[in-house]
């Protein structure tokens, strides 16, 4: 059935109108690799890594729902005892201790020789924003788009000093990684305004090209802490890294003031400031 009805240029669609650019790709990838599971033997599952399982294990469900097929598949995997990982607290615990962002500070300052203006800018915009590698790349992208035609407005709030990503959910609400607002500088998002659009391939060559490994997705993570660290509450984090955790007080009750925290992440990445070599 997948092999002699499946229109991998129609799912190909379908995926990129439903889910974000980045995830509909690894996921079309995916899929053509291991389409033929989808209604042969899953034990192949088995053989693989955890990691590259649960992309596959993805990758099916969504090519099972296109073509209609979901329930079966799902019982399929039950039957065969296969099912997606889920993280453990000694998981996290390793990878604590395995951590090495605590220089991700001097990496940076390696880096910025290395590469371009438009680049070292972004490298300075996921440091304060926390976003991730693809959110940031859409988001700086879209903020030289929108100013180019004196639309950033429209994205940028000079009052809350906020990048409202929400406004764009196509790109940045996702079902399971979201990014909502940014609280960043007015300075910063202007010195984006005026440079180049980038890409993650252009940076991570240049990188390698210097025998410089590419650390970018730690950013996030020295973001999260060093605001954690610097007062800002867990909630609000979460809030600004594009999580709402299951709880009822989050749902229904917390509303943090906007314009109170953008006042103490400001004054938080004020100090970072002087943390980085300019």
């Amino acid at each position: 059935m997948v092999r002699g009805n499946f229109d991998s240029s129609a799912f190909r669609a379908w995926l990129f109108n439903k889910y974000s650019k980045t995830y509909a790709y690894n996921i079309f990838n995916y899929s053509r690799k291991y389409s033929h599971m989808l209604c042969g033997d899953l034990r192949e599952l088995e053989l693989l890594s955890p990691h590259i399982r649960d992309h596959a294990i993805k990758a099916l469900i969504a090519l099972s729902k296109y073509l209609g097929v979901y329930d079966s598949f799902k019982s399929r995997l039950k039957n065969y005892g296969i099912r997606l990982s889920t993280p453990n607290t000694f998981s996290a615990f390793l990878r604590i201790m395995n951590g090495n962002s605590s220089d991700i500070l001097k990496w940076y300052n390696e880096a910025k020789p290395i590469l371009r203006d438009n680049e070292r800018v972004f490298l300075k915009y996921l440091l304060y924003s926390g976003l991730r590698k693809g959110e940031g790349i859409t988001s700086f992208n879209r903020i030289i788009e929108l100013a180019k035609t004196n639309r950033l407005s429209e994205y940028y709030d000079n009052n809350l000093d906020c990048l409202m990503h929400f406004k764009y959910p196509k790109d940045f609400i996702r079902r399971t990684k979201n990014c909502f607002i940014s609280l960043v500088p007015e300075n910063l998002v202007r010195e984006i305004a005026s440079n180049e659009p980038i890409t993650y391939e252009m940076i991570r060559k240049r990188l390698l090209k210097n025998k410089l490994k590419c650390r970018i997705n730690e950013l996030r993570d020295f973001c999260g802490t060093y605001l954690l660290q610097h007062g800002i509450l867990e909630p609000e984090i979460n809030l600004l890294q594009g999580r709402i955790p299951p709880s009822i007080f989050i749902k229904h009750y917390w509303s943090p003031k906007l314009s109170e925290l953008r006042d103490r992440i400001l004054k938080a990445l004020s100090n970072l400031q002087q943390s980085i070599i300019n």
